[in-house]
């Protein structure tokens, strides 16, 4: 393979910058001033852009393909998808919740429409997961959280209601479920009690959290198995699990979209339930009797004692009397 000419001047680029922003500060002095402008608009909205094809980009900025393939190849790429992969990566070292919600405002929706275009986003992701689904992956997931001694669901922060979720639903197919909640020594003393025959199963997204990461690092550490739900290969903990799923969290607003993790989660679930159907069916009987109770659904009183004395009809609003 031929070596790339390294260009020492031009710009320098920052030492936290990334691959891709590397690339353009090499090759500035190559670039005329349109391409420059045309490399910045991508880079200053990689949220926006990282999921076009080559010619969904050249209408988006108003050149045609071929501008676009010239460029990227100026960048020193040899395909658009390598180019595509680093500006997600460059999009996702770059989003903070500031970042998403100063894009969004760019696009001078009405309101009305930034509802609409939120939803139509969650339904992108879905379709996303739906076309990419790696089914043999998800069985895979269901044969170890049946064949581990205990399950350790690992999200932190807005990812906790996710751990939160998977770790819930396991244990009533009597499956050793849990979500590790308040300080991050508990986090660590759960992970730490682990060995080869527990699972770990992380969900982070993007840079991923220290937290989350940290603990697929001992779990390995301490030879339990491990398994990322997050939204990329190239995420931290999809590179140091020993299996991952993905899926996307893109979405205009500022907490991101949990519309396709959720969706994962669920497939999961349904693998788990029915991995060994007739035992699943056989838990689910003894719970029948405690879901069917009336103890378990609220009821209303069916008393007829006065307003207020187990009457659930609405009270009328009392009338203010005013002094004249």
């Amino acid at each position: 393979m031929k070596k790339k000419k390294t260009v020492s001047s031009g710009p320098k680029p920052a030492p936290s910058a990334t691959p891709i922003e590397v690339r353009f500060a090499q090759a500035q002095p190559r670039l005329n001033p349109r391409r420059q402008q045309l490399v910045r608009a991508i880079l200053d909205n990689p949220g926006e852009n990282f999921y076009l094809s080559s010619r969904e980009m050249a209408r988006r900025f108003g050149v045609d393909a071929a501008t676009i393939v010239r460029t990227i190849q100026a960048l020193g790429y040899d395909r658009f998808a390598d180019f595509a992969a680093d500006l997600r990566r460059h999009f996702v070292t770059h989003i903070t919740p500031y970042t998403v919600m100063k894009a969004a405002a760019r696009e001078h929706r009405t309101l009305a429409d930034r509802i609409r275009h939120s939803v139509e986003r969650d339904s992108e992701n879905l379709s996303v997961l739906r076309s990419s689904l790696d089914v043999e992956r998800i069985i895979e997931l269901a044969k170890l959280v049946h064949r581990s001694r205990r399950i350790l669901v690992v999200g932190v922060d807005l990812a906790a209601s996710l751990a939160w979720f998977l770790a819930y639903c396991l244990p009533p197919l009597s499956l050793a479920g849990e979500a590790p909640v308040g300080s991050s020594g508990n986090l660590q003393h759960r992970v730490d009690m682990m060995n080869d025959k527990d699972l770990l199963i992380a969900i982070s997204f993007g840079r991923c959290l220290r937290e989350t990461v940290e603990a697929v690092e001992r779990a390995n550490a301490r030879g339990a198995t491990t398994f990322a739900i997050t939204d990329s290969d190239t995420t931290p903990i999809a590179r140091l699990a020993d299996h991952y799923l993905t899926a996307t969290v893109a979405s205009p607003s500022m907490t991101g979209s949990y519309a396709a993790p959720m969706a994962l989660i669920n497939a999961i679930l349904v693998a788990c339930a029915h991995y060994k159907e007739r035992r699943s069916l056989a838990l689910m009987r003894q719970l029948e009797k405690d879901y069917a109770s009336g103890a378990r659904w609220y009821q209303e009183s069916t008393g007829r004692g006065k307003q207020g004395e187990g009457s659930t009809r609405a009270r009328k609003p009392r009338k203010v009397k005013t002094k004249k």
